[in-house]
C-alpha cells in the first residue's frame, strides 16, 4: 500500500481549517472565552478534531508504509518521528497533543480551562508545523 497523497492532503485542509476557528476563538481574547460556556466548549471539541486529524494522518501514513505498529495515539507520532515523518521536538509535541485529547475526551471533569487558554493562545503554530512537516514529505 502506498499513501495516498489525496486523502493526506484533504485530511491537512481540515486541520488547517480547524486551526483557522482556533484562532478565530482566540482573537476575542481569554476573558470572553472564560465567560462563555459556549466558546471554551467549542475551543475544546476543536482541539479534540484538530488532534483526531493528526493522529488519522499519522495511522494512515503508518499503515500505508508498514511501519512499527503504534500502541497508543502518543506513538503515533514516535513512530512518525522516528521515520523522519517528523521531527523529533514536533513528534514529542505532538505525543502531548495526544495525551492533552485523551484528557478532554475522558477526563473533561478535570480539564482546567487555564490550561486550554494556555495552550490556545501557545501552541497553535504546532497544528501549522505539523501541516508543513506532513506536506513536504508528500
Amino acid at each position: 500500500m502506498t499513501v495516498d497523497t489525496e486523502r493526506l492532503r484533504s485530511l491537512l485542509d481540515r486541520l488547517r481549517d480547524t486551526e483557522k476557528e482556533l484562532r478565530r476563538l482566540r482573537s476575542v481574547g481569554a476573558e470572553a472565552l472564560r465567560d462563555d460556556i459556549d466558546r471554551m466548549n467549542s475551543v475544546k471539541y476543536l482541539f479534540v478534531v484538530a488532534a483526531e486529524i493528526a493522529i488519522d494522518t499519522g495511522q494512515h501514513i503508518i499503515a500505508a508504509e508498514a511501519l512499527d505498529a503504534p500502541g497508543t495515539f502518543a506513538d503515533v507520532f514516535r513512530v512518525l518521528g522516528d521515520t523522519g515523518w517528523l521531527s523529533t521536538d514536533l513528534a514529542e509535541t505532538f505525543g502531548d497533543i495526544a495525551r492533552f485529547r485523551n484528557l478532554l475526551v475522558h477526563g473533561y471533569a478535570d480539564v482546567d480551562d487555564d490550561r486550554v487558554l494556555q495552550i490556545l493562545s501557545d501552541r497553535l503554530d504546532d497544528l501549522t508545523a505539523f501541516r508543513q512537516h506532513i506536506a513536504a514529505n508528500l
